[in-house]
């Protein structure tokens, strides 16, 4: 356990973990952040940062050595570094889960492994396993790359009159998996907590709309049945125990009709802190950040219970531009994740408006 005044290493600082930085800070927790991006916006609120490659071994172990505990803020680590800092200090999430949900097969394959329900899909290598998995699956589809792929990044659907061949050279024949269409009433995550000793608590159930691809408003609760949300809910424990995880992750998934009733099928797992939790910041009496920081610490989970209806929408973009007006609203809680350029498709900030329950 890592006591208030030791200090938490992340890796990586983005708007991710520039807010876990706050939370630990809330604690009585330093912060070291290590990222190779010169702009990252965590480095304004930890207390030291390393500005090194990934793959600067003598760096990487000078930060593990600066910390008591390391996390990281996104999934796309390489396995290398993970190796050499866990060598060091306890890094959680550990190596194992970051390396199963980093590529797309092994993750879809862990899952159905557990007897959880997933799109069909196949590994696709190159256009002739392509044309193989379409026969199988069918079209519509999704080629996907198996690696590196978020906001829609790194995938093209494959429709009736798609030439494959065209949807191969699209993804530069980078290693893919095809994944057969969903056809889904919404789309929903669990955002859940695990500890060391298999402690575990869940958000209430969040459902998400997107645009082009990337994130565009939560809302919670959901508006599921009871037994969906249960479902749901306790396939992310299956999910998290199955990785021995430790931390916060989420679970995307699909909810669709079958035979009448509801189902969900699980689309894709995040070992991190997520975007669709960011209301419980104002939402909930310990945010996603505060639980995350609680588990990679060794200390007691907080309550998930939520404290109204929640809205959570991000400001993409030149969205964040408008600051002074959203800033005047009463009833919206603003953040700014402090980048320096709005660009399309980028995450500036989000809103969060949490609202009574009604009777």
């Amino acid at each position: 356990m890592i006591d208030p005044g030791g200090t938490l290493g992340i890796v990586g600082g983005g708007q991710l973990g520039r807010m876990i930085a706050l939370a630990a800070a809330r604690y009585g927790l330093a912060t070291h952040v290590y990222s190779p991006e010169p702009d990252s916006p965590a480095f304004a609120v930890a207390c030291r940062h390393t500005r090194k490659a990934y793959d600067d071994e003598a760096a990487l172990i000078a930060f593990a050595d600066a910390v008591d505990v390391i996390t990281y803020e996104f999934e796309n680590v390489p396995r290398r570094t993970a190796e050499i800092l866990r060598q060091r200090k306890p890094l959680r999430p550990g190596v194992e889960a970051l390396a199963t949900t980093q590529d797309r097969f092994a993750e879809k394959s862990f899952v159905a492994g557990l007897g959880i329900a997933t799109a069909p899909f196949r590994a696709v290598g190159g256009e002739a396993d392509l044309a193989d998995a379409l026969a199988e699956i069918g079209r519509p589809a999704v080629l996907k790359t198996r690696r590196f792929g978020y906001d829609g990044k790194g995938q093209v659907m494959i429709r009736p009159e798609t030439a494959a061949a065209d949807a191969w050279r699209t993804l530069r024949g980078a290693p893919c998996i095809l994944e057969g269409f969903v056809a889904f009433e919404r789309e929903v995550s669990v955002v859940a907590a695990r500890t060391a000793e298999g402690g575990f608590a869940a958000y209430d159930l969040c459902d998400n709309s997107h645009r082009d691809h990337i994130l565009d408003v939560t809302r919670v609760p959901a508006g599921v049945s009871s037994d969906t949300e249960r479902e749901a809910i306790a396939i992310t424990e299956r999910i998290a125990e199955a990785l021995d995880y430790v931390g916060v992750l989420a679970v995307e998934m699909f909810v669709v009709r079958q035979g009448g009733e509801e189902a969900v099928v699980v689309n894709e797992i995040a070992p991190r802190v997520h975007n669709s939790g960011h209301w419980t910041i104002e939402g909930a009496v310990t945010s996603q950040f505060e639980q995350h920081v609680r588990a990679v610490c060794g200390w007691p989970l907080g309550s998930p219970e939520r404290l109204g209806r929640i809205e959570m929408q991000n400001l993409i973009g030149h969205a964040a531009d408008g600051w002074r007006e959203l800033l005047a609203r009463r009833d919206t809680h603003v953040h700014l994740y402090g980048k320096a350029e709005a660009r399309p498709g980028r995450k500036m900030g989000h809103l969060t408006r949490v609202r009574p329950e009604r009777g």
